[in-house]
């Protein structure tokens, strides 16, 4: 058997996600209709649908004659298979890996998490990911045969591309293309790559916590600080794929340097490490996160001093924000959003202080819904919308 050079490879993969993306978007499709619409030639488009036939991707449906009035027999229809496809959604955060798979009707079949070391490197992190996947599909019995697309999200700036669309994705690091480039060599399909609270945006605006509204701000408060910004119902990603990185907002411009090249970013100062070190030189020893965030709702006074002040801090960088984007919602997720009001109703406060006082608007601070899982969520929806465009659908009415 002779191989198809990695170039054509490339080109059929890219064929099949713009076929796929049509199903998707329209629902059932003569071949007639696919053709027209993807501008595929009949041969590769017959060539691809059976081969995704084969692969139980797509099924064929024969025609309803009920109430037919054309000439002749109507064309059979080529749809997804609702019971066969299968997406994976990756968050290979910082220092937790979390892994969902679900199938083309939104159902969870499977979902894990494992820690990773801060210090793995690109190769030890992909293949870490690919084994919890391994793992999952073993223990749930799920058959990857119909997998259509991996979503994929990381921390730092990721550019937002599929690694089969033959884009370089300049703006991406080094490291994220190796982790991308390693997983879809493995499982021989699509990644959809972007940041990981990016993703978690996508995720809340999608089914979440901002689901009702067109404009929304996210915010991940966790060991690091990322956002992720839907902009008339689309996820931006901005020129460079750095739209969203609000932890990297200087607030001391004389501070402490941040990795990312710049002074006092707000994540130098408000991640809980921070704020762990803020409460022992006040006297105070805090054991981890989940320990400061537990003594900050009981209201232990330092540490509840100490994460207020943080949380206005945050809403300060907002009120920004929430003038340039005048948005319906404000969703805080991550470790520190599990303290509630005790972080809500500050960066609340700052906002109103702040954000234009007098402007008469309607804005909701809330606490994310999907917590740590939303990364890996939104990935699964990034990947459910490789190649549309269009926004994020509206709420069912019913």
């Amino acid at each position: 058997m002779i191989e198809r050079p990695d170039a054509m490879q490339r080109v059929r993969l890219a064929h099949t996600e713009v076929l796929l993306a049509q199903l998707r978007s329209a629902g059932p499709l003569s071949r007639a209709e696919l053709i027209r619409l993807t501008g595929l030639s009949r041969t590769t488009l017959f060539d691809i649908i059976g081969d995704l036939i084969a692969r139980g991707v797509v099924v064929e449906r024969e025609p309803a004659l009920s109430g037919h009035r054309g000439r002749g027999r109507p064309s059979t229809t080529v749809s997804l298979n609702p019971s066969a496809g299968r997406i994976v959604g990756i968050d290979l955060g910082r220092a937790t890996i979390t892994v969902i798979v679900a199938t083309l009707g939104h159902d969870i079949l499977a979902r894990g998490s494992r820690p990773i070391t801060l210090t793995a490197g690109p190769a030890r992190r992909a293949n870490a990911a690919i084994k919890l996947i391994d793992d999952l599909v073993q223990q749930h019995d799920i058959d990857l045969r119909a997998l259509e697309a991996i979503g994929l999200g990381l921390p730092g700036l990721v550019a937002g591309r599929s690694r089969s669309a033959g884009d370089s994705g300049s703006s991406t690091s080094v490291a994220a293309k190796q982790v991308s480039t390693r997983i879809q060599d493995r499982y021989g399909v699509a990644v959809v790559t972007d940041n990981n609270s990016r993703l978690a945006a996508l995720a809340e605006g999608t089914w979440g916590a901002t689901r009702d509204v067109r404009d929304a701000i996210y915010v991940r408060w966790s060991d690091g600080v990322g956002g992720g910004l839907i902009v008339d119902g689309r996820l931006a990603r901005g020129a460079h794929g750095a739209a969203g990185e609000i932890g990297h907002v200087s607030v001391e411009p004389d501070g402490d340097p941040c990795p990312c090249g710049g002074r006092g970013c707000l994540e130098l100062l408000i991640r809980p490490s921070a704020l762990i070190e803020q409460c022992a030189r006040r006297g105070v020893t805090v054991a981890d996160p989940a320990d400061l965030v537990a003594r900050a709702i009981a209201g232990e006074p330092i540490v509840s001093d100490v994460v207020r002040h943080a949380a206005t801090l945050l809403g300060r960088v907002l009120s920004g924000m929430v003038v340039q984007l005048d948005p319906g919602k404000v969703a805080i997720g991550g470790t520190l959003a599990h303290a509630g009001e005790t972080v809500l109703e500050p960066v609340r406060t700052a906002i109103g202080q702040l954000a234009i006082p007098g402007h008469t608007r309607r804005l909701d601070v809330v606490t994310a819904q999907f917590g740590d899982e939303g990364g890996a969520l939104g990935a699964v929806a990034a990947a459910l919308r490789l190649n549309m465009s269009e926004p994020l659908p509206a709420l069912p009415t019913a």
